[in-house]
């Protein structure tokens, strides 16, 4: 199947289908569509790249993150660079699980690349992207997700176990309205974290209501500040919050920190994967360290099994492995006064 076939089946030219899968941007949204669900129909790849990945000749790793703005997954991305550098071999690194034409752009890289296999951390993104993986014949490892539905080895993280620890520790501080500021639902990490904190409450014996959700759209910063300006508007603010990543709860911080309220004396402030940031905020943050780099390194570890035994291999078993977080108590939800 080459080009010309999507070409003639989308009733484009050959360079529209060029400008898809390399500079999607400059295409009009009906065209790029026609040509990804072609490109998808009939399983297109940009060279036969794909069809050598068994015989691994490739040096490369691709590892596939949700957010490179995340210093997480920068630190994901260097342990899976350990893992790799130790069998003598290199990583490229992209952002994925945004869409059709990311899907096809990275796709089209790794199989014209003849990379050995690829670490997937896309969140969300990861189901579609496995599809495209599988059908082009490209060995995978999920990361940072715990999915043996997926059909592959994957490393995740007990995020409920996270959860609970994070809420646990407030309620020892004695807060009974904790504010839970959080990302998009449809991330299982977001989901994880709030039904742990769910269950530190009622082991507490305490209503469900003690928890109070502040929806975001993403796990930035910008979205965190936002989510503080919505706290500072409210009859009842919370004398707690917990934040569903650390780059929230550092905008929450903001937020806080420019109406003049102290932390953690008005509100407690606490994060969530303790980045190098978290330790250096105006008020040092409380958070819960998840091993971001010995996820990544775990991960790529089981890749270069996977690949060295053949990917699906007869005598290969998917393996998945979860790793445990800590709480790191810092001042951010520590009192010095009393109420």
């Amino acid at each position: 199947m080459g080009i010309k076939d999507v070409a003639r089946q989308a009733d484009v030219s050959l360079g529209t289908v060029s400008n898809v899968l390399n500079r999607p941007e400059i295409v009009a949204e009906p065209t790029r569509q026609r040509v990804l669900d072609v490109i998808d129909a009939l399983g297109y790849v940009r060279s036969e790249g794909a069809r050598q990945l068994r015989g691994f000749t490739s040096r490369l790793v691709a590892v596939l993150v949700l957010d490179l703005a995340n210093p997480f997954f920068t630190a994901l991305a260097a342990g899976v660079e350990q893992a790799a550098g130790e069998a003598d071999l290199g990583i490229m690194v992209g952002t994925a699980g945004r869409g059709p034409a990311d899907e096809a752009r990275h796709l089209s890289l790794i199989t014209s690349h003849q990379i050995r296999g690829a670490v997937l951390a896309a969140g969300e993104g990861a189901g579609r992207t496995v599809a495209a993986f599988r059908r082009n014949d490209v060995p995978f490892v999920i990361a940072d997700q715990n999915a043996p539905q997926l059909g592959a080895c994957s490393v995740g993280i007990d995020d409920v176990a996270g959860g609970r620890a994070a809420v646990h520790h407030l309620l020892q501080q004695g807060h009974r309205s904790i504010g839970y500021v959080s990302g998009p639902d449809r991330l299982q990490q977001v989901r994880d974290r709030r039904r742990g904190a769910a269950i530190a409450v009622g082991l507490a014996g305490l209503p469900a209501t003690v928890l109070r959700d502040l929806l975001c759209p993403a796990l930035t910063v910008s979205a965190g500040k936002d989510a503080g300006h919505r706290i500072l508007g409210l009859a009842q603010r919370p004398t707690a919050v917990f934040c569903a990543n650390d780059l929230l709860a550092l905008g929450v911080l903001q937020a806080l920190y420019e109406a003049g309220l102290r932390v953690p004396d008005d509100i407690a402030v606490m994060g969530y994967d303790d980045i190098e940031f978290a330790a250096s905020a105006v008020v040092p943050l409380t958070s819960v360290r998840r091993p971001a780099v010995a996820l990544g390194r775990e991960a790529g570890r089981l890749l270069l099994q996977d690949t060295a035994e053949g990917s699906g291999h007869s005598g290969h078993e998917h393996a998945h492995v979860v790793l445990q977080p800590e709480l790191v108590v810092r001042r951010s939800t520590m009192r010095t006064t009393t109420r």
